[in-house]
């Protein structure tokens, strides 16, 4: 499957105002995305839990200009409070989408984006905030009645491809429970223009696993993702690095098949080192993460050596971890938090969430 299969070659309707409502769900990448190529290309496969209570909430308000202009016309409302600092970032959002979303300069927009979770606490909101607005565009392509140049063409699988264009991850934020995106040879229907959901038996002890979120500083990032990615250009260990990415999602596919929780602990976290160590390795080099992270890293391996509960973390590019669990554990995992690792979040903030289902029409 190609780009253009993806343009809408024309419209059945007109409509001439309106407005649509999702919710989309951040996640949490078990195998890691880093390193991208032009057009918003992954370098590796990636697989993903879907996150259920960190999520954003958009409403987008849309009514045809009376006077069709060559601009995209909108403004975007955070937290009921217009923000011209999120605009740029829809901007080219657009632009991006256009080629295959040629209805966007017809009308005029109100985009109304609020969070469950704390801004800059961690939490990719890229990926929740891009996949709802992403599908609030497909939703109104959808009262258009777009006719697309492919048949093959579904409403998730255009909106995770519109989505990616946004920030890579948010195409695995639109369905749950495991999201896999980036062509691998082993995964039928695996593509690095959109994400699908992991094509593969997956046991019930990962359908409900827990996310904790330990907030160990909510400070600005050092570098963007974007800077991020573009270190892998030329870094001297990246095409071991991604081909790392594809034998661990071998390795994960009879792991979530059999619920093996050992295997699971050991791949999940050497996925989360492995990220830290290519940053720590690329030119200019980044130390991502804090004292704190490391301290709470040491109680989480001691925790689970001496009382063989089988918790594990990962991180994403940043100091926060995500204390990832099977939800019969719950309770012990929990009291283990409080007792021994809030000390080191900042003001003592977490956040408790777990595998979710995908993204919800309001």
């Amino acid at each position: 499957m190609s780009r253009e299969d993806f343009i809408t070659k024309e419209y059945s309707k007109k409509i001439e105002k309106g407005e649509v409502a999702w919710e989309s769900p951040s996640n949490i990448a078990l195998v890691k995305y880093w390193g991208k190529r032009a057009n918003q290309i992954p370098a590796n496969p990636s697989v993903s839990f879907t996150l259920k209570n960190c999520k954003t909430t958009t409403k987008m308000e849309f009514q045809r200009k009376t006077v069709k202009s060559e601009t995209f016309d909108f403004k975007l409302f955070f937290e009921g409070k217009w923000n011209p600092e999120f605009e740029p970032k829809i901007q080219q959002f657009f632009e991006r989408i256009e080629t295959y979303c040629p209805f966007l300069k017809d009308y005029n927009f109100k985009i109304f984006t609020e969070n469950s979770f704390p801004h800059s606490s961690g939490i990719a909101s890229s990926a929740s905030g891009m996949s709802a607005l992403a599908l609030c565009v497909m939703s109104l392509e959808k009262e258009l009645g777009a006719i697309h140049t492919s048949s093959e063409i579904s409403f998730y699988k255009k909106a995770s491809f519109l989505a990616r264009l946004g920030s890579g991850s948010a195409c695995r934020s639109l369905e749950g429970e495991l999201i896999e995106w980036g062509a691998h040879q082993n995964i039928p229907g695996s593509s690095d223009l959109f994400g699908i959901k992991y094509p593969f038996e997956i046991d019930e002890v990962f359908k409900t696993f827990q996310d904790t979120i330990l907030l160990v500083d909510k400070g600005q990032k050092q570098v963007s993702s974007s800077g991020g990615h573009n270190l892998m250009q030329g870094h001297p260990f990246a095409e071991n690095r991604f081909t790392q990415a594809h034998l661990n999602l071998d390795k994960l596919k009879e792991v979530f098949a059999s619920g093996d929780l050992e295997n699971f602990i050991a791949i999940i976290e050497s996925e989360a080192l492995t990220l830290h160590a290519m940053m720590m390795s690329s030119k200019p080099y980044f130390i991502l993460m804090k004292p704190n992270t490391l301290q709470i890293i040491n109680k989480i391996l001691e925790f689970r050596k001496t009382t063989r509960t089988p918790v594990c973390f990962t991180l994403d590019a940043g100091a926060n971890l995500h204390v990832l669990y099977p939800e019969a554990h719950k309770t012990k995992v929990l009291e283990f938090i409080k007792n021994e690792l809030v000390v080191y979040c900042e003001k003592g903030q977490y956040i408790c969430d777990q595998v979710g289902k995908g993204a919800e029409k309001l």
